[in-house]
């Protein structure tokens, strides 16, 4: 199986499947100097973990942080950084019914199709807490990026078909985790919470979006041709279990706009040319202009639902599919630090690929 590392100058390298021993990584190219806090790296991890709320599914998982190398009195020595987190709570009998069954909207299918065979103890390497190697790494970037003062903060910005419509500049990020859906603004998050708990009630899902800003970025990161920074960004958030869309700066809704009313002109302030608005998104010919980036993911419902669906099983033979297991009835509340952390790794790669950041 390719396709496992992401990255060019810092690159990622994840291992592990949800059911197996441990999940892991090995982190590539990250500079020597920089000051690791490891209880940053165990906090992002405790926000993507399993069992925070009756919001989540109830797997328990303490995700419990182990580095292996690479470090050495708390600073990065510059040499692969190897880590691993336990797997302690899988319970792979509550899969071994449909070990053979192709599961409605899962990787099951297109996994036999494509390799003959699968791991079908909770989706294996398709699960989506392979994504926790990406927190770990995307925390370490974030390190990284502090050092130079860029500020990266995501949120849930809709939960079906309730919205946060403020501007990302009118909240708080410090908000964000001040309720279990990760929604800086009070009252849309509390309508949330009851959106996702009306499809628990019912055993279904709900899908949502998560709103990302990265603020004092430098000018002149991104490549102009097919490494533009704002297709590098997709790649990274559409990498993600359950990504169905994405969009930055006006997105999509620019499409239905003038020219004359979305163009971003430019002014002089304090002797600095700048931007004067920026409905861009803060990326212009795939290049950073210096204002803030916003960007947006859209994520689909979890496929696995508490009701009888049928399907086929390996055969071909119609199932009438009953449910069983511990899984999410929303994962976006969940993949808030997911976000986070592969726009980190995006940014710090093309800081250092830009050689705009010096240790």
């Amino acid at each position: 199986m390719a396709g496992n590392s992401f990255g060019q100058v810092i690159k990622l390298t994840s291992f592990g499947e949800s059911h197996g021993k441990a999940m892991g990584g090995i982190i590539d190219g990250f500079p020597a100097g920089v000051e690791i806090d490891e209880c940053f790296i165990q906090k992002q991890l405790n926000r993507r973990k399993p069992g925070q709320s009756e919001l989540t599914t109830q797997r328990k998982e303490q995700d419990k942080l182990e580095i292996l190398s690479g470090i050495f009195d708390g600073i990065s020595l510059g040499t692969p950084i190897a880590f691993v987190i336990r797997n302690k709570d899988a319970r792979s009998s509550d899969y071994s019914r449909i070990k053979d069954v192709y599961r409605p909207s899962h990787a099951d299918y297109t996994y036999d199709m494509k390799y003959g065979l699968r791991d079908y103890r909770g989706g294996g390497r398709s699960s989506a807490r392979e994504t926790i190697s990406r927190v770990v790494a995307g925390a370490f970037a974030q390190l990284l990026l502090i050092k130079f003062n860029i500020r990266l903060w995501a949120y849930t910005s809709a939960i079906g078909t309730v919205e946060c419509n403020k501007v990302y500049s009118e909240l708080d990020p410090n908000l964000i985790d001040e309720n279990e859906v990760r929604c800086p603004d009070s009252f849309t998050a509390d309508q949330m919470r009851k959106e996702i708990l009306v499809c628990k009630d019912e055993h279904d899902s709900v899908g949502g979006s998560i709103s990302c800003v990265i603020q004092n970025l430098p000018f002149g990161l991104g490549e102009p041709v097919f490494d533009k920074l704002q297709a590098d960004l997709a790649k990274a958030l559409m990498s993600i279990n359950a990504a169905k869309g994405f969009e930055y700066g006006m997105g999509f809704s620019m499409s239905r706009e003038r020219g004359s009313r979305v163009n971003d002109s430019f002014t002089t302030v304090d002797g600095e040319i700048v931007p004067e608005t920026n409905f861009s998104g803060g990326i212009q010919g795939g290049i950073s202009n210096g204002a803030d980036i916003y960007c947006k993911v859209a994520f689909k419902p979890v496929a696995t639902i508490m009701q009888d669906q049928k399907t086929v099983d390996s055969k071909g033979k119609e199932i009438n599919l009953q449910p069983k297991g511990r899984h999410d009835v929303c994962v976006v509340p969940r993949a808030v630090p997911i976000v986070e952390s592969m726009a980190a790794l995006v940014i710090a790669d093309h800081l250092l690929r830009n050689r705009l950041a010096k240790i």
